[in-house]
């Protein structure tokens, strides 16, 4: 289950409303929607790939998975991953109460497919065997202060090797938090990536998230077909909440499996610059850009075809050139950059459509 509905504020001006993250190529020649699809076509046939999406992205993502017309999942608005999970578990258990339900953001990089597929079928015989939630918890390289963390606990056992009891989730923390956890050596970064059955993921939406589970109550039993009716109103109602804040991390059902295969959300361009392999003295543009002139190194150029972009006295910054708007900054803030969409969208400007 790909889940295809964030706005990817922190990637303007490349990331748009009509046209975010997901369908982007910052790394290798494939989007990152189409790259998250071939790792879950690594698990289960084509078939078995679903798509949960707004209606502005319905038409782009057909014609780019050209997965059956049924398998993708439309929001009439946006709520969150828990109001997605729950949209998207309803449709699986009219098919299969028990079939378990992997779920992956839609702009992941994982270079590494054979051992992303190795601890995924891990995961999935844990969560079938033992009806748990699952959840696949990176080891951290360095105290990353923008992803949340899982704080591991007790092996689960000999039958589920590598697995772990979460002993709790902790929201994103500031640098010596941070520092203090990768020095700790118990914690994991939260990827995001969950493994569950439907049956046992709508049993804890119920569990913890009753406003949740009351608006999309009306949908059990509609079958495979949901009425179009039926699924605005759910949202409408729906409260908009993470899943993992609103469900896993109440439940006692979770566990974890540790990873060391490379990740990355690529969420910001300071991670993307990272896993372009820019550092000191080694600057990087993606695909169209032209960096004229660098003479410090370390910065991460997006520019326009047949426009020089030339940088003097200055390193570890973004030049993101779209066309339309620029945005330069330090590549340590550029998670602050969704703060510029706020105040864009506050001015009702277009620049963020």
């Amino acid at each position: 289950m790909i889940l295809a509905g964030g706005a990817g504020e922190r990637f303007w001006p490349a990331s748009r409303a009509a046209a975010p993250k997901p369908f982007l190529r910052v790394i290798g020649d494939r989007t990152l929607l189409d790259a998250t699809a071939a790792r879950a076509q690594r698990i289960a046939t084509r078939a078995r790939v679903w798509v949960v999406c707004g209606a502005e992205h319905e038409r782009p993502i057909r014609a780019a998975l050209r997965l059956p017309s049924a398998r993708v999942l439309v929001e009439p608005e946006r709520r969150n991953t828990a109001a997605a999970v729950a949209f998207a578990a309803l449709r699986v258990a009219a098919e299969d109460p028990d079939g378990v339900m992997l779920v992956l953001p839609a702009d992941h990089h994982i270079p590494d497919v054979r051992a992303f597929a190795a601890a995924v079928r891990s995961a999935a015989h844990a969560a079938h065997a033992e009806r748990v939630l699952v959840t696949l918890g990176v080891t951290p390289t360095r105290p990353e202060t923008g992803y949340g963390y899982i704080q591991r606990g007790a092996a689960v056992g000999a039958a589920h090797p590598g697995l772990h009891r979460v002993r709790r989730f902790v929201e994103k923390p500031d640098a010596e938090r941070a520092r203090r956890f990768v020095r700790h050596g118990g914690y994991l970064w939260n990827a995001g990536i969950f493994v569950w059955s439907a049956r046992e993921i709508l049993a804890e939406i119920a569990r913890h998230m009753p406003e949740l589970h009351a608006a999309f109550e009306p949908l059990r039993g509609a079958g495979a077909r949901l009425p179009r009716a039926s699924v605005v109103r759910a949202y409408r109602s729906a409260p908009s909440e993470a899943i993992d804040k609103g469900g896993m991390e109440h439940s006692r059902r979770v566990w974890t499996l540790p990873v060391s295969f490379r990740w990355s959300d690529v969420g910001t361009w300071e991670s993307l610059a990272r896993e372009l392999g820019v550092t000191p003295g080694h600057s990087r543009q993606l695909a169209g850009s032209e960096l004229a002139f660098d003479d410090r190194g370390g910065n991460l150029v997006w520019g326009q075809p047949g426009r020089p972009v030339a940088l003097l006295g200055i390193e570890g910054v973004a030049v993101v050139d779209t066309g339309d708007a620029l945005l330069v900054t330090r590549l340590d803030r550029s998670n602050d950059v969704r703060e510029v969409v706020k105040a864009l969208k506050a001015q009702r400007r277009s620049d963020v459509t």
